[in-house]
This record gives structure tokens, sequence and C-alpha cells, in this order.
């Protein structure tokens, strides 16, 4: 089952990479349809020139063919073999150039000379193709036909958005983002993980109700924001933004801007105990729509459970984050920390003993029958849970103290619940 669950989101990846998206377009629409075919996400638009904050929804941007020909009718660069060639948003052409004004609108990494980069132009009109540096070096000194058969209009923002009524109105959010071309982990690890971790949550009863968008990166976000901030102040406990979760690579966390949020407890306590060697960034270190979610006035709880963080792979944003670069094993070990979080967050409440003094166990066949040396280490558990439950302590403060993982303190809750040992008391 592991395996399976690993394998479609890898087959997700796989089926959504050849798209091109930017942060409009009709490969945005594509995306979420063949989402849609998966999990129930409501599409919905924005029209071009809506205020949104302080930004404003920009012309939609689609895009058809683009080459750069030399002399002989070679193409040189040929967007339908790798749609990073083209920089985004790059306006209609179709026009002879000398080799020395078509440099100018050519972009390559020398450091990393076999990768085409990524680079997008969405709020000023330009043109420019990209092109692996160990190509542009051989380049020659003559004339080359460019074209570009790309559209402007006023159109929409697409964005996906799914809400999934729980018991409370209290909400856990997760947020993804659809607005890249083919990336596989930056782009297509966070929405096959989402989808996932929707399937599975559609599947189990729910004490939150879960909201859940699939938007262009930034400008998605704030649209988002400014349709919906009110609502979402008033009910998010925690939310996660999904990105960077397909290597198989060390785990890193991105805290929320003030660092202390229930989300932040969350994420620490099951990094803490699932893998231990995560690297813990700085809010300073930001980079993805965490910075919407945390911006002043809007304080969102939402923090970042990523592999390879975006910006410090040496594949990120380049032609090198592809198939290879993610693995249904990585893909599935995210999707492990991720819901193991939510399942946290389900759970999560202020225990309290019932009886005064430590009760008996062995009455309640919860001690072993003879004394010995040492505590058996289950019981040990129990005798140290008991220790902390004091009504002031919730699940994550005792797991935190006693240092035992909240999953091994979830059966040892039911079994003193059942013994009629225990009050509980909700967090929300």
């Amino acid at each position: 089952m592991n395996e399976n669950i690993g394998k479609e989101m890898y087959y997700l990846v796989k089926r959504l990479f050849p798209i091109y998206r930017s942060i409009t377009g009709e490969g945005v629409r594509e995306t979420l349809k063949i989402i849609q075919k998966q999990i129930p996400i409501i599409i919905n638009e924005v029209p071009t020139g809506m205020k949104v904050f302080d930004w404003v929804i920009p012309e939609e941007w689609n895009i058809k063919d683009a080459y750069v020909m030399d002399e002989s009718g070679n193409k040189i660069i040929d967007f339908k073999k790798n749609n990073l060639h083209i920089v985004g948003y790059s306006e209609p052409v179709n026009k002879i150039v000398t080799f020395s004004e078509l440099k100018n609108h050519l972009f390559s990494l020398p450091e990393q000379p076999t990768a085409i980069p990524f680079i997008t132009s969405y709020y000023k009109r330009t043109w420019g193709f990209c092109i692996a540096h160990n190509e542009l070096t051989h380049l020659k000194e003559e004339q080359y036909r460019v074209f570009i058969d790309s559209e402007f209009k006023n159109g929409f923002l697409t964005y996906g958005e799914l809400i999934i009524p729980g018991r409370l109105s209290k909400e856990i959010f997760l947020s993804t983002y659809i607005c890249h071309p083919s990336m596989a982990n930056n782009e297509l690890s966070g929405p096959a993980v989402t989808t996932s971790l929707v399937k599975w949550i559609l599947e189990k009863p729910r004490k939150y109700t879960y909201r859940i968008v699939f938007i262009p990166e930034t400008i998605g976000s704030i649209a988002y924001l400014s349709k919906n901030l009110e609502i979402m102040k008033q009910n998010i406990i925690a939310g996660f933004n999904i990105t960077c979760v397909g290597d198989e690579k060390v785990y890193s966390y991105l805290p929320t801007r003030k660092g202390n949020t229930y989300a932040d407890k969350i994420a620490l306590n099951i990094l803490g105990f699932k893998s231990p060697h995560f690297i813990k960034y700085t809010f300073l270190e930001r980079g993805s729509d965490e910075r919407q979610y945390n911006a002043p006035g809007v304080d969102l709880p939402v923090v970042s459970v990523m592999r390879s963080k975006y910006e410090e792979y040496p594949e990120y944003h380049t032609s090198l984050d592809n198939l290879d670069l993610v693995t249904s094993n990585g893909l599935y070990g995210s999707y492990t920390i991720l819901k193991e979080c939510l399942i946290l967050l389900e759970n999560n409440k202020k225990y309290k003993i019932r009886c005064l003094g430590e009760p008996q166990l062995g009455k309640r066949s919860l001690y072993p029958s003879f004394s010995k040396k040492t505590i058996e280490n289950e019981t040990k558990k129990m005798i140290d849970f008991i220790a902390y439950a004091d009504g002031t302590n919730d699940l994550i403060e005792i797991s935190n103290t006693i240092k035992v993982p909240v999953w091994e303190l979830y059966e040892i809750i039911d079994k003193l619940k059942k013994c009629d040992l225990l009050d509980e008391q909700e967090l929300y």
C-alpha cells in the first residue's frame, strides 16, 4: 500500500511534467483539470485587472511555439523540445536578428554549463530564451530567426480550491503551487503530495475543517488572501506550504515569521522524532508563499516542511530538476511526515490524570505482575506520560518532555481512557 501511494504520486509528477505552466494561462487550467480527476477541487478564476491588495492581476499569457533558427535552418533553441527554453511571459517576436542582438536576449548558467535555467519576466514586457551554456558557446557569428508565438489578453488567473468540512469550523490549511514549467521537485512534488494527502483526509473522520489550495505562487496566494483573509484569520489554527518534497535528501523546515505558532510546534515535534537531523532555516531565508501567509497583518500560522529547500539545491530552477531528481520513496517520505503532522493536529489535547497520586496500574492490568529491577519500556512511557498529564500540558509538550514520539503515546492514551483514568480538554 505504501509503495503504491509513492508510485501514484510519482506518476502524477510524470503526467504533469510536460505541461507548460506560468502564473496564468492554459497550462495552469490543464494541470488543475488533471488534479480534479483525482480529488474534487473547485477551479476558480480571478479576472485580469482586479486589484488584490497592492497588486493587480496581470494579463493572461499563453504560448504555442518558440524557437531560434540559424542560417542553415536548424532550430538551435526549440521550445517544443524543452519548455524551459522560453523566458516566461515573452512577447511575440518574428524577426531576423544579428548574433550580437540575440545574445542580449539569451540566458545561461556558466557555472552549470549543461543546465537550462528557468527565467521569467512577468511584469515587464520583453522576450528571451534560455540555453545551456555549453550550447551558447558554440553559436556562430551569423544571423538568426527569432520566433515566439505567444499571446497576451484580458483573461484570468486560475486556481484550485477544496474545503473539506470537519466537526469543527476551525481549519487546517494546505497550500501548494502550480505555476512553473517542467521542474519536478520545485514545481510538481508539492501538488502530487498534496493530492495524496487530500485523498487520505477524505477517507478519515475529521475534527477540523481542511482548506486546500493549488495556486500560482505569490500572485495566487495574494489573490486568494485578498478574497478570504477574514475567514482564514478567524479559523486557521495551523497551515503548511507544501513545496520541494520529492527528493530523498534530508528534510528541512522554515518557520513562521514569529517562529512560535501552533504550526511551528507541530512541525518541530514531528520532524524532531522522525528526522532529527533536519535542517532548520530561519524566516529570513523564506522565498515561497510563506512570505504572503506570514506577512504583517496577515499573520497566518503557516510553515514549510520540505526535503531540499528551494534555492539550496543545485538543480533548483534549472532543467536538472527533472524526473530523475524526484523518487516515489522521496515523495512518500514527505507524505508520511506531513500526514503525521495532520494526525497530531487532529489528536492533540490537554490531558489530566483523574486520581490523586500515581494511579494503581496493576489492578487495571497496565503494570507487570512481577516487580523487576528495571521498568519495561512501554510501562515507563505510561508512567512518564501520567507524570506530566496535569491538565496544563498538551500532547506535544508531554512528548517533548518525556522524549517519546506522539505516535507512541496514542495507544497509551487509549488505554488510560478505557480505564477511566484520563480527562481531556480540546485546544480549539
